[in-house]
């Protein structure tokens, strides 16, 4: 694939799984890409991929000064972030029943909060400069839930809800936000990457010890690969109109069909209920809500 425009780049998580990829699909087309890592000895392995491209930032992104400081170090000393993804984050398993609380918290500190902080802080520069393009990494899980990893749905779900508002709030200003929802990639996610609750109650032993073991089992042969999955978001950066949703792999798209097209079974089903809740004489919300894809 060929890029003729230079980019800067502010990548989350670049140490490894998709964030890697999609910071070395960047760097491999020859765009300067600022990545944050969690520990110094990822930063120089990420900065000697390309020396003088490659800028690594060490930043926890559940620490929201942290976050707007390395934003603005970026800005100020690799370049104008053209394109920022959020895409720290983590899995976590566990029947809902048995997950603390805690442990669901965290999930939503990173994932969600996470995530908001990071685009909050890049939106002021793109937004002066009338130009930019953000995107997170979501999940197929973010529009299709799936038993067994009830935290990390309903975390993405948020992030979900979270970029689509977002992007109709910012598009007047020349701003794109796309949400990005893989499905299986093969990389650590379902390996030593994901926190795994406690199991503590039998009866649900049936239901997700099976899912457990296929997780396991499957990784490291996941049917997606993270270099396709980089390439096809570098791809949608050079389109006018770019996604606000773009789901990688083929498994995604026929899980995420087949949740979609749950909901819309209950919409019909029941639609007599829904509408029958309404005042006669009741205002509509207003349909002209300006698109993600204007301006």
């Amino acid at each position: 694939m060929t890029d003729p425009i230079h980019r800067t780049f502010l990548i989350t998580g670049v140490s490894s799984g998709l964030g890697r990829a999609l910071a070395l699909g960047a760097l491999e087309v020859g765009h300067t890409v600022a990545g944050t890592v969690r520990r110094p000895e990822d930063g120089a392995a990420f900065e000697a991929l390309a020396p003088g491209r490659a800028h690594a930032r060490l930043l926890d992104v559940t620490d929201g000064d942290a976050v707007v400081e390395v934003v603005r170090d970026v800005e100020e000393s690799v370049g104008a972030i053209d394109v920022f993804i959020a895409n720290a984050g983590y899995g976590l398993e566990g029947v809902f029943e048995e997950t603390p609380l805690a442990d669901l918290r965290a999930q939503f500190e990173v994932n969600v909060f996470g995530t908001a902080a990071t685009v909050q802080a890049v939106l002021p520069y793109m937004r002066a400069r009338r130009r930019g393009h953000v995107l997170a990494v979501s999940s197929m899980g973010g529009l299709a839930s799936f038993p067994g990893v009830s935290a990390y749905c309903a975390s993405k779900y948020a992030v979900e809800g979270l970029l689509e508002a977002v992007g109709k709030e910012v598009a007047g200003f020349g701003i794109h936000v796309t949400a990005i929802e893989p499905g299986s990639f093969r990389t650590d996610w379902a390996g030593r990457s994901m926190v795994r609750a406690p199991r503590s109650l039998p009866d649900y032993d049936e239901l997700f010890e099976p899912i457990r073991a296929a997780r396991r089992s499957a990784s490291g042969r996941q049917l997606g690969d993270p270099a396709k999955a980089a390439a096809a978001v570098l791809s949608v950066l050079e389109l006018p109109n770019p996604p606000a949703h773009l789901v990688l792999g083929s498994d995604a798209l026929r899980l995420v069909r087949a949740g979609r097209a749950a909901v819309e079974e209950d919409l019909t089903a029941w639609e007599e209920l829904s509408r029958s809740t309404d005042f006669p004489d009741g205002a509509q919300i207003a349909a002209g809500v300006p698109s993600h894809r204007a301006g």
